[in-house]
This record gives C-alpha cells, sequence and structure tokens, in this order.
C-alpha cells in the first residue's frame, strides 16, 4: 500500500485538527493517509525545509493568513507556497483561505501557481475529499466560490497594471489615498493621476472612491 502524505497548515489549531481528522479518514484504495500540521509561519516552513532533504509531501494545504488580523504579517502562507514551489516543486499545492476576493485569488495564482484553491466557507468532508483525488490525478481543484473569482477575472475586457490593482485594493480596504504610497512603490501625485485613470476607464469620472471601488468589485478586480 502506497502511503500520501499530506501537510496542513493553519494558524487556528482546532480548525487544523479538523482538516487532519477529515483527510485521514478519506477512503482511498490502495493508498494510506498521514497528516502531519504546523499552525504557525516558522513551524511551516520547518516541515517544507525538512521534506526537501528527505521524503516528499504529496500535497501541502495552506491558509494564506498565519497571523491573526489585528497583527502586523511578515509573512504569510503565500510566501510559504512560494518556498514550497522553489524547495519541493513536485508537492501539489492548496490553499485553503477565508479570503475570497479575486485580487487575492489571483494575486495567489500568479505567484504560487497552486493546484488548487478553496475558499473555507466551500470547505466539507466531500469537498476535500475530491480536492485530494483531483489534485493528485487532473489538477487543478477550485472551490465554487474561487472558481467564480477566476471567471470574473477572465470575463473582463478593461486591463489593469499590477499598480492600478494594488490602489484599487487599498482604497476597498480603507487604506487612506494619502497612506497608499507606503504600500507602493508610486509618489502621491502618480497614485492620484492613476485614480483618476481608474476612474474615467470604470466610467465614473465625477464620482467619489466609493463608487470606484464598487464600480471594480461589480467588474471582479477587487
Amino acid at each position: 500500500m502506497k502511503t500520501l502524505r499530506i501537510l496542513a497548515i493553519d494558524d487556528h489549531e482546532m480548525t487544523m485538527l479538523g482538516y487532519k481528522f477529515i483527510l485521514e479518514r478519506i477512503v482511498f484504495e490502495d493508498y494510506n493517509i498521514i497528516v502531519d500540521t504546523a499552525n504557525t509561519y516558522e513551524a511551516g516552513r520547518k516541515r517544507i525545509e525538512e521534506s526537501a532533504h528527505s521524503f516528499k509531501y504529496d500535497i501541502v494545504f495552506l491558509d494564506v493568513q498565519l497571523f491573526p488580523p489585528n497583527e502586523n504579517q511578515p509573512h504569510s502562507g503565500e510566501d510559504l507556497g512560494i518556498l514550497a514551489r522553489k524547495l519541493v516543486p513536485e508537492s501539489k499545492i492548496i490553499f485553503m483561505s477565508s479570503f475570497s476576493d479575486n485580487y487575492r485569488i489571483n494575486s495567489i495564482l500568479r505567484s504560487v501557481d497552486p493546484d488548487g484553491y478553496m475558499v473555507k466557507t466551500d470547505i466539507d468532508p466531500k469537498s476535500l475529499e475530491e480536492a485530494v483525488k483531483t489534485v493528485l490525478f487532473e489538477p487543478p481543484y477550485y472551490s465554487s466560490k474561487a472558481l467564480s473569482a477566476i471567471r470574473k477575472k477572465m470575463a473582463n475586457d478593461i486591463t489593469l497594471d499590477e499598480n492600478d490593482k494594488k490602489i484599487l485594493y487599498h482604497l476597498s480596504i480603507g487604506t487612506k489615498t494619502k497612506d497608499i504610497e507606503n504600500h507602493i512603490d508610486l509618489s502621491s501625485s502618480s497614485i492620484e493621476n492613476r485614480k483618476r485613470h481608474l476612474k474615467s476607464l470604470f466610467g465614473k469620472e465625477k464620482e467619489n472612491d466609493l463608487a470606484l471601488i464598487l464600480a471594480a468589485k461589480n467588474r471582479g478586480f477587487i
């Protein structure tokens, strides 16, 4: 019988143990499933680095946010995904996150190119089993909310560069225009110019930032 090794990384220990309980009870012909866990960025990084020099994990499940929302986050699950792609490229990577917004999902698709993405509200025992079996043999696997965000992006006829998308994202989470330059390598005047251009693209030239945010959300950019 083959051994299927899975690593699950999530900062909520009860959530992670729930995944472990479900995954280890999947009925998978000719496979014995073993699940290792980690609940911090550092512990997850250590597991990935160790696997590069010994057995390889067949699947790595990653949460995106590995710190409480109100704390500074020097590293994320996305960083671990990038590290895993470098050290153990043969391992399949599935993100399991509460983030369902278009911006975050498509950012991870570009930076990590994962084999799957599951929005946590879509996850149940059946979908976890489907995800495991799909990424092993016919990847990728996307939960319904993740697939909806990806399809929205594909349907857009407006092309924005990364700085435009970052401006929209920071406006959507309440960052003041004058503070956006702390997150993007652009001057305040450049950010204002881009905002005016974005309003023009979305047909909101004479409206406020909220109208711009709503238009961008409706087109699936945030």
